[in-house]
């Protein structure tokens, strides 16, 4: 069987010239920012949605189920990207994206809801993980930061917009806008798409690999649902002599053997396990899985605590996020552009991850009468330390492996953390809500009234406008409740931070390449370079299809250019 790709011919080559860069990006971020932005914008909605559709118990599933399909799509996003080409699958993304927006937004019952967050999903994963590696294929490493910092600048700008438009939607109009407000936005981003995403298209001859398509996606949701158990089978707890759970269990084992198993003989593996062999992309991505446990995990439910303990308004909760979204764009922002600077980044993610490590242990000493003040500044630390993590992670993965696997590398890292995301979030899901229930029911219980009073309503059904209306004394146990079950939560996840930290102590610097991806791979030419600021060489020339001989010497350990495949076999 050919594994060969056709490569473009001259009149298929894009031209690289700062308006179309700066066009290319303007889609990129059109479409990072619905995915992104549909990560976060449930977070003060969440307690009026549950409660409406009966769901108190599984409202884990809202933001599990989004991240579950991003996890599953993102390396059959990187991987056909690199096959043939990243134009058609970002419209199709972007189609996807839009249209399970509208059934969300449409949806009669948690369940229907829960599936349209599923295809979301499936849309949302394209746009994140061709975003950045279409920025890999357009700009060299060397200069990649300062794109990277918006990029991570507009996730941070989405984290915190998310919860104030939910916010603003659930008390003024109806929270099914969170949903809608994509449809504009999402038809906005296929329009630009269209006209300014000219990337070449490849005609690969090489054989997809549907076991290994089949066997990830079972695994991933075979390790979903393993840990969210007692979210979704209706069982307290893990009772490990449950078949069900010993079944499950052990299939998805079985699953994830049989995975290895198959990629490590298929021509062309969904996921090339030599990758891990590459010393900077394994770390890379278990900083990324243990960011993805930890700070997703925690994130989505401080909305929550706000308006539940705090009492603050559903609004206001967003509003208070916005110290986060600060921090975040500062960081991220200003790393960027010190990186294109200096020429390098090993120490934003160590400082980024012990700032990060301080805020979450920080969080623990929430309460219900917290002030205000001190909450912003413990979200503020938290944000600072993940703008200096998270896009230089996938800056430094991009730049240690082979210019033709930068999409199937990027979306490799991506997939790991949005594992971390989903399981973290269903594991600390699972331990807010078993505390939560126990709470209430203990507190209504030692206070000898029922769980409905003041408005008629089970455990299960408790929503903000809820609260506000029982009686004073009701009202206390369920304030007292939700902080007294979020904060000591957060100290499960400190040692998974403090493992990253340590992770990030072992990560190399590597020599950034001063060539983008689809110069190095023939696929397009520069113009104007010494003029387009971000697309020349070090020394302000025109950078060949290629990396210098003394990058790759520092990446491959090859000692020069004469290595068939530069980068192949980078930083062991």
């Amino acid at each position: 069987m050919a594994t060969t790709t056709v490569p473009p011919t001259e009149s298929q080559k894009v031209v690289l010239n700062k308006r179309t860069v700066w066009l290319i990006f303007a889609a990129l971020m059109a479409g990072m920012f619905m995915a992104s932005l549909d990560q976060s914008i449930l977070g003060t909605a969440m307690p009026t949605i549950v409660g409406e559709l009966n769901g108190v118990e599984h409202q884990g599933w809202l933001i599990t189920a989004y991240i579950l399909a991003v996890a599953i799509a993102m390396p059959l996003y990187g991987k056909f990207g690199d096959l043939w080409g990243r134009r058609w699958p970002f419209l199709i993304a972007i189609g996807l994206f839009t249209l399970a927006s509208v059934g969300a937004g449409f949806s009669g019952s948690f369940g229907w809801l829960v599936f349209w967050r599923g295809v979301q999903g499936l849309g949302g994963g394209g746009l994140m993980i061709l975003s950045q590696a279409i920025i890999a294929d357009i700009v060299p490493a060397r200069e990649r930061g300062k794109y990277m910092g918006p990029m991570g600048a507009l996730f941070g700008i989405s984290a915190v917009l998310g919860p104030l438009l939910g916010g603003l939607f659930t008390d003024h109009a109806d929270w099914r806008w969170c949903f809608w407000l994509n449809v504009p936005i999402g038809l906005i981003a296929m329009v630009i798409a269209w006209r300014t995403l000219r990337l070449p298209s490849h005609r690969s001859t090489k054989r997809v690999d549907v076991a290994g398509i089949i066997l990830l996606s079972s695994g991933t949701s075979g390790i979903v649902l393993a840990t969210s158990w007692e979210s979704w089978s209706g069982n307290a707890g893990y009772d490990w002599t449950d078949p069900g759970l010993l079944a499950l269990v052990i299939g998805t084992l079985a699953v994830i053997a049989g995975f290895i198993a198959v990629e490590r003989r298929a021509s062309d593996p969904l996921l090339p396990l030599h990758l891990f062999k590459i010393r900077t992309f394994a770390i890379a991505s278990g900083v990324g899985l243990v960011i993805g446990m930890s700070m997703f995990a925690a994130l989505g439910f401080l909305p929550t605590f706000l308006q539940m303990a705090t009492g603050t308004g559903v609004t206001q909760s967003g509003l208070l996020m916005l110290p986060m979204m600060a921090g975040l764009m500062l960081t991220s922002i200003a790393s960027g552009l010190a990186i294109v600077r200096m020429g390098k980044y090993r120490i934003f993610p160590i400082v980024g991850m012990a700032i990060a490590t301080l805020g979450l242990i920080w969080l623990t000493q929430l309460t219900g009468d917290i002030s205000l003040l001190v909450f912003s500044a413990m979200i503020f630390v938290l944000g600072a330390g993940l703008g200096l993590v998270m896009q230089t992670i996938v800056l430094a993965v991009q730049n240690s492996v082979d210019p033709r696997e930068i999409g199937t590398a990027t979306s490799a890292n991506n997939f790991i953390r949005e594992i971390g995301a989903a399981v973290g979030t269903a594991l600390f899901s699972t331990i807010f809500t078993s505390r939560l229930v126990d709470n209430l029911s203990a507190g209504f219980a030692g206070a000898g009234v029922a769980p409905g009073a003041g408005g008629d309503l089970g455990v299960d059904s408790l929503t903000p406008q809820a609260v506000n209306e029982m009686p004073a004394a009701v009202k206390q146990i369920v304030v007292d409740s939700y902080a007294d079950a979020l904060a000591p939560s957060f100290w499960y996840l400190v040692p998974l931070l403090a493992a990253g930290f340590l992770l990030t102590l072992f990560l190399r610097e590597v020599t950034l390449s001063d060539t983008a991806g689809m110069v190095a791979r023939g696929e397009a030419v520069m113009e104007q370079a010494a003029h387009d600021g971000g697309l020349s060489g070090a020394d302000g020339t025109l950078a060949p299809a290629g990396t210098s001989s003394a990058d790759t010497a520092d990446r491959d350990g090859s000692g020069g250019p004469g290595a068939p495949g530069a980068g192949t076999t980078l930083d062991r």
